[in-house]
């Protein structure tokens, strides 16, 4: 363990067996549908993306957008794009892959843009849920792990854009960011 590390939330083990469910889930409620578009919303969902991606046993596509409203530990709630997708959603389901779901005001920005440009239907993807710090009404359908109110880093998570590599998600120690 790293030792900036308080406590490991969610191991490597326990990330790779639910991305299998979640893939499976995926897959049964996409098949009469044709596979969606996953749009991974970067930095944070690269590795679950990657990890997720082995498991959907369908032909998809996927795309980036980069999507900014953090800095440190706290949610600005003022949403940049800073990278829109390459790939039209005009008539497309869309699966958008997020590492946590926390204010849920991104989510909800995102899922908008989405339906704005056309979009069939956008559904959520999500390693973790933070309900606890929730400020908008928004949900993701498919859910790795619930959370409570605790400042998490790996598995795609960081903080200052550091401790992404880690392959678990853990917390990170209170003195390194008060």
């Amino acid at each position: 363990m790293h030792p900036l590390i308080k406590k490991v939330l969610v191991t490597e083990e326990e990330i790779i067996s639910r991305s299998k469910e979640l893939g499976k889930e995926i897959k049964k409620d996409y098949e009469n549908e044709g596979a969606p578009l996953l749009v991974a919303l970067l930095r944070g969902s690269v590795p679950f993306l990657a990890e997720l991606i082995k498991h959907i046993d369908m032909d998809i596509q996927y795309d980036f957008m980069d999507v900014s409203s953090y800095e440190g530990t706290e949610s600005l709630g003022d949403i940049r794009i800073l990278k829109d997708l390459d790939t039209s959603v005009k008539g497309l389901n869309i699966l958008l892959v997020e590492d946590i779901v926390d204010t849920g005001q991104t989510l909800r920005t995102v899922k908008n843009l989405l339906m704005s440009k056309g979009a069939k239907s956008v559904k959520v993807v999500t390693l973790l849920d933070k309900p606890s710090r929730r400020v908008v009404d928004v949900q993701a359908e498919y859910i790795g792990f619930e959370i409570e109110n605790e400042f998490v880093v790996g598995f795609g998570l960081d903080f200052n854009q550091l401790y992404r590599n880690l392959p678990y998600v853990g917390v990170l120690k209170d003195e390194c960011y008060k």
